[in-house]
């Protein structure tokens, strides 16, 4: 099913069905403020496992055990409920900088699942600067799974009907917000004191030069 939402004002009925698809363990696809992404609810394990086969199926990289799971935030309370703790310095440059295209990497909270973690324990969290993704995720009521879709590994998809006519038969629910701009969240990882940059992406690095 394709659902057209508008980007700039998302339409509160249409957010719900969304979210009423989330809630009944549901696989959607979704625009963000950098790709269109797979998402499910961090608390469904069956939702998690459907993404993970419908992710490794189409997607020559698939999922990397390794590599810390994406959540979507629609604030910075989210943000810091999430994790172990973000030092004050960081936490005060990442109000600056959210919403916006970076993925943050940190220790994950005991209210992360298990499901969810890798060996490290560490997760990654987005703010993104999206209206239809933040009004999914404040209206659900927590954070979303966010990975990546790709036509190749240089190339994301950017248009929400190449999308559909892919996975219409493999997910719950399509958002269409419109054609974007596809490029990769810019990864930062602060979990293990010295600050990494794991990916560059949309969002410029300069201003870690304060962290």
């Amino acid at each position: 099913m394709l659902l057209s939402i508008n980007p700039i004002n998302p339409q509160a009925r249409l957010i719900q069905q969304v979210v009423d698809v989330l809630n009944n363990d549901g696989v959607i696809i979704y625009p963000t403020d950098t790709v269109y992404g797979l998402g499910c609810s961090i608390f469904s394990k069956k939702a998690m496992k459907r993404l993970q086969q419908i992710k490794n199926s189409n997607d020559h990289s698939g999922m990397n055990p390794k590599k810390p799971l994406t959540f979507i935030c629609a604030n910075q309370t989210e943000v810091q409920e999430y994790t172990q703790g973000i030092p004050t310095q960081v936490f005060k440059l990442l109000r600056r900088k959210l919403p916006g295209p970076y993925t943050f990497v940190f220790k994950a909270a005991k209210i992360v699942p298990k499901m969810m973690l890798t060996p490290r324990s560490t997760v990654g969290l987005r703010w993104p600067n999206h209206p239809i993704a933040n009004e999914i995720v404040k209206t659900f009521g927590h954070p979303i799974l966010s990975i990546s879709l790709r036509i190749s590994e240089d190339e994301l998809y950017d248009d929400p009907h190449e999308l559909h006519e892919k996975y219409k038969n493999q997910v719950d629910l399509i958002v269409d917000g419109g054609t974007i701009f596809a490029e990769n969240s810019t990864i930062i990882d602060f979990s293990h004191g010295e600050v990494e940059i794991v990916r560059m992406g949309k969002g410029p690095v300069d201003w870690l030069k304060e962290v």
